[in-house]
């Protein structure tokens, strides 16, 4: 290659330099793959097995036409979180998903034939990022009361390590930059507990508050290197029960609370294929509604089994941009590495040995840019603030889904946080289009007419610049000062 060449969707490099790029595809997606399923309860050895099939299917969806990896999508845990809160069972955190998959399908399968359109009116930038936003402030009380309290001196250490990662590298190693504190982390708690012992908190596998070391590696030494990962309640080496292979079922109150998610998972489909269109200098709006359904039908397969949801990584977006590599054979190869990966329990089992005080680092930074990535699409968009229509409802919804404000309905029926923030900033949005003046509707429409990006700046990673960082479309770029 020279140096502005480029390799297309449809060509590739040698097969021992494909073979490379798909395992450095494998390794930016991987910390926040795995992250993800530790968070929401769910298997992480499953999740990364089901994920290399997933990403196989989306492939052959679209035709090899629109490269990207399916990873576990950070959406639905606000959702989970909100299941598990009420009692929620895995089967049912599964079987909501696998629900919100088949309407992502469908939504997929509806702007396919009839175009995209009809989405943007029902969901347009203001909403859309409304939804967003709350989904990730939504998850703060998580941190705050789970994870962080496990061990806040590893917590705020790995937090300072991510950031350090994310905006003093450049390239490759800002990609990776939870992989990375994953690592920093195991590395920290080790030293900790050989310098200064036990430690006496809040223990996730116990639910109470124990004294015990943050490390412990007693599973992983007795776990096999190959084999199919466990079945939910399978008992473990250290005799707890196990989350893993499941079938589904399902609760209307469950689904409820995850079917926010799939407007997040429209919005962040849309911005990934036109980031991919950008880079790759190709129309993909004819396969934008083939993406999206093929993410939904990623998520129903993976659930189906009792793995995590799944959507494109801009991680590996960004690998793309780096690397000016667009071939669909190195996704084909990563979703094989993927693969052998779910089949070792010993790997499974080293990922669940995550101590609390890590996770609680890398998802104060996670989930805090779920939600300004809504921020983003508000920018990117021109949504106006100082337009009523805009400026009400969302202030509603928003503050109902990130202050979890309940509306009970009956002693077994309650609609609140994420769920009714979204109904509130959707349905009053449209009811507030509907009795304003005609001069206000005006104005919201020139302000934020299209869902996903405009200008030189893209919801995504096309210009190689993380979307956080990225200043004014026409103004000076932060990111390379």
């Amino acid at each position: 290659m020279g140096p502005d060449d480029v390799v297309a969707p449809d060509e590739r490099l040698s097969w021992g330099k494909t073979v490379g790029l798909g395992a450095q595809h494998v390794v930016a997606m991987f910390g926040a793959t795995f992250v993800f399923p530790l968070v929401m309860g769910l298997n992480p050895q499953l999740a990364i097995l089901m994920s290399g099939i997933a990403t196989v299917c989306f492939l052959l969806i679209v035709k090899g036409k629109v490269p990207s990896y399916l990873g576990t999508s950070a959406s639905f845990v606000g959702g989970v979180a909100a299941i598990r809160a009420q009692g929620g069972t895995s089967q049912e955190v599964t079987g909501a998903i696998l629900v919100s998959g088949l309407v992502l399908a469908l939504v997929g399968i509806t702007i396919h034939f009839l175009g995209s359109s009809i989405l943007h009116k029902v969901l347009p930038p203001v909403v859309t990022g409304a939804v967003v936003m709350l989904i990730g402030f939504n998850l703060a009380p998580v941190v705050a009361g789970i994870y962080w309290p496990q061990d806040q001196w590893v917590a705020i250490l790995v937090m300072l390590f991510t950031i350090i990662c994310a905006v003093a590298f450049k390239g490759f190693v800002s990609r990776i930059a939870v992989f990375l504190a994953l690592i920093f982390g195991f590395i920290i708690s080790w030293v900790f507990d050989k310098a200064f012992g036990q430690i006496t908190s809040f223990d996730a596998g116990a639910g109470k508050v124990t004294t015990h070391f943050r490390t412990n590696f007693d599973n992983i030494a007795s776990s096999p290197w190959f084999g199919f990962p466990p079945s939910t309640g399978d008992l473990g080496p250290d005799g707890k029960a196990l989350v893993g292979v499941h079938l589904p079922s399902f609760s209307v109150a469950a689904i409820l609370l995850v079917l926010p998610a799939v407007i997040a998972l429209i919005a962040e489909n849309t911005g990934h294929v036109k980031a991919v269109a950008e880079m790759t200098k190709t129309d993909l709006d004819p396969y934008m509604g083939r993406a999206i359904a093929a993410d939904g039908i990623g998520t129903m397969i993976a659930t189906s089994v009792g793995g995590s949801p799944t959507t494109t990584y801009a991680e590996n977006i960004g690998v793309m941009a780096a690397t000016r590599v667009y071939s669909t054979a190195a996704y084909y190869v990563a979703a094989a590495v993927a693969i052998l990966f779910g089949l070792s329990p010993k790997f499974g089992a080293l990922v669940s040995s995550v101590p609390g005080g890590v996770l609680g680092g890398i998802t104060v930074v996670l989930y805090g840019m779920i939600g300004l990535l809504g921020a983003k699409i508000w920018k990117e968009n021109g949504v106006d603030f100082g337009n009523p229509i805009n400026l009400v409802p969302v202030a509603a919804g928003i503050i109902i889904g990130i202050g979890n404000v309940e509306l009970k309905f009956t002693d077994n029926f309650t609609l609140g946080g994420i769920a009714l923030g979204t109904i509130v900033a959707v349905g009053a949005y449209h009811l507030a289009r509907s009795v304003a003046p005609h001069d206000l509707r005006l104005r919201a429409d020139a302000a934020g007419g299209t869902m996903i990006a405009l200008g030189k700046a893209e919801y995504g990673d096309s210009d190689g610049i993380d979307d956080l960082y990225q200043d004014e479309p026409n103004g000076p770029d932060l990111r390379r000062r």
